[in-house]
This record gives structure tokens, C-alpha cells and sequence, in this order.
């Protein structure tokens, strides 16, 4: 406990590079009011709408709220949900200089709709995305030049893909990042990235990188993840599997299955990989072995998803985290 507890305390102060598609996570909050007569469905009296960082942007507002220092490098649109973001990070005090804002691109949005009784619980009765693909050539190397000036200050660099096109295979491995740990999290790109510190997929992206089905299998999960790992070239691959915990795979060690932190009735996990490899970056960066931060990578993960939409963990709640497993 001493040994998780100090390296929580030594997240303060670290500075992390992030390279993220940013993403915009708008809520909206109705009450019901009644079916419609023009159609069978539900009419809401509208409550509130809110927006939070989510992708990208929720894992650099995690490093935020855990201690960290990150440096974001991303785009945004000249929109309303770019000028959001862009406040709602000057709020948490992040230095912004290293997000542009591109003309003629649209910040990637997710707005649920919500909806629930006046004093009941609130459920997601549909999601409606929008936003840009970024595909310019000048916009992705300054991107390229901001992470290789950033890196020459930080203490580590962490990748967050969610396929908006901020984060370029090609001109990642162009940079020149192995003097510090460094972290991948890609929805649908995995097989693009390698020689990576760790990268921290779902068991559906790692299903999807090898073209195989793991299900409830323990000994496919392990030669999935040997050969996820191996395959790419990474330190370490930590897979994420919901309730079933994490399963850790360390280049020359055996595989190590890390069981869920808390409940398995999960309340919402959205943006819960968001807050694992935040976490696993600020471990890292702090100098853990890879198995102590993928544990606190898991406590993390056990306490963002008993939360409802998409949130972030402060090192108080993980220190707390951290008391209540040992």
C-alpha cells in the first residue's frame, strides 16, 4: 500500500505530452413528459445540457485532475464546441498553446440524449455524433513539430486515437520519444503503432487487431496477448476487459490478470479507457514498475465507472482507491 500510495504522490508535477484527438461530450437532460401523438416515441422537457473533454481531451483532463501536467497537442474547430473545450481547459489551468484551431474543420462531438422521471434515474435513449476527419498535410507535421519541441520537457508522452486524424502513424514514427515512457491508447488503429512503452487496448480492439474472438477463454486471452505484444513491439500490452479486470503482458514475463477494483455492477463506462491510460502514463512517468501502474491503472478504471458519463478521477479518490484494496 506504502509502495502505490508514494507513487500516487508522485504524479504531482509531471509533465505529460499529449497527442489526442479531441472530442467534444455533449449531455442533454429531459424529463419525460409523454409519448407523442405524431409518433411512438417519447417527449422530453428539456433540463440541461452540458459538455465535457471527452476522447483525447478526457484523458488529458484525467492527468489533469490526478496531479499531472499535461500539454495537449490537437485540433478544434472555429465552433461553439471548440471554444467549449478550449475554456474548460484554461479553467483546470492546462496550457492550451499546442491545440490549433484549423478553419473549415468541425470539433468530433457525441451528444447523448438522456432521459428519466424528475427524481429517477437518467438513461441514454440515443447518441448523435458529428464533426471533422482532419486530413491536412501542414496542420499534422506543425502537430508533428509541437510533440518533438514538448518532448524535450516532459516525462513522458502519452497517444490517444480515436480515428479523428490528429495522430498519424507515420509521422509518429518519425519522432524520436524513447528517452521517455510512452503510453498508446487507439481505437482503431493499434496495428499502426509500434516500439511502444505499453498500449492499453479493450479486448475488442485487441480481438479486432488479431481477427479472433477470445470470449470467456483464458488461455486465447493469453496467446492473443503474447502475440498482440510481440507483434508490435511494445514493452507491454494491457488489455481491459470490463468487469472481468485487466490482463497485463510484459515483453520476457508471464502474463498477469489483475482482478476488477470494486463492484462488477457497473454504473456507466464511458471515457474509462480515457482514465486508464492517463493513469498508466502518470505511473509510469513517475518511475512504477508497468504491474504497479497497470494497478493503479485498474483502481482508477474500478472508480471512474461508478460514475455516470464521462468523468475523471482526482488523486484523492485514487489514494482513497488504494486504501480500500489493501
Amino acid at each position: 500500500m506504502n509502495l502505490l500510495e508514494n507513487i500516487v504522490h508522485q504524479f504531482k508535477g509531471k509533465r505529460i505530452a499529449v497527442l489526442a484527438d479531441l472530442v467534444a461530450d455533449v449531455f442533454l437532460y429531459g424529463e419525460i413528459a409523454r409519448i407523442s401523438r405524431e409518433a411512438p416515441v417519447l417527449i422530453l422537457n428539456h433540463r440541461d445540457t452540458k459538455q465535457v473533454p471527452g476522447g483525447g481531451a478526457n484523458a488529458i483532463a484525467n492527468i489533469a485532475a490526478l496531479g499531472g501536467i499535461p500539454y495537449p497537442i490537437g485540433v478544434v474547430g472555429y465552433d461553439s464546441e471548440g471554444e467549449r473545450m478550449l475554456d474548460h481547459f484554461a479553467g483546470l489551468g492546462i496550457d492550451t498553446s499546442g491545440i490549433e484551431k484549423v478553419a473549415g474543420y468541425k470539433t468530433p462531438t457525441k451528444m447523448r440524449i438522456l432521459a428519466g422521471m424528475p427524481h429517477g434515474y437518467r438513461q441514454q435513449v440515443v447518441r448523435l455524433d458529428w464533426g471533422s476527419t482532419l486530413a491536412d498535410a501542414q496542420v499534422l507535421k506543425r502537430a508533428e513539430q509541437k510533440v518533438q519541441s514538448a518532448l524535450k520537457k516532459t516525462d513522458a508522452f502519452m497517444i490517444s486515437d480515436y480515428g479523428y486524424g490528429i495522430v498519424s502513424p507515420e509521422r509518429v514514427s518519425n519522432m524520436k520519444f524513447s528517452h521517455v515512457p510512452t503510453t498508446l491508447d487507439s481505437r482503431f488503429s493499434i496495428n499502426r503503432f509500434s516500439g511502444m512503452t505499453a498500449a492499453a487496448p479493450n479486448e475488442s480492439e485487441a480481438e479486432a487487431a488479431l481477427c479472433i474472438t477470445i470470449g470467456n477463454d483464458l488461455t486465447k486471452l493469453n496467446k492473443a496477448g503474447q502475440q498482440l505484444r510481440k507483434k508490435l513491439n511494445h514493452d507491454a500490452l494491457l488489455i481491459t476487459r470490463g468487469r472481468e479486470g485487466m490482463a497485463l503482458f510484459e515483453r520476457g514475463k508471464k502474463p498477469v490478470h489483475i482482478p476488477i477494483h470494486g463492484s462488477d455492477e457497473v454504473a456507466d463506462v464511458t471515457g474509462a479507457g480515457d482514465t486508464v491510460i492517463a493513469t498508466l502514463t502518470l505511473a509510469l512517468a513517475a518511475g512504477s514498475s508497468m504491474y504497479e501502474a497497470a494497478q493503479l491503472a485498474n483502481i482508477a478504471g474500478g472508480i471512474v465507472v461508478m460514475k455516470y458519463g464521462t468523468c475523471t478521477v482526482s488523486a484523492e479518490e485514487l489514494l482513497a482507491g488504494v486504501h480500500r484494496k489493501c
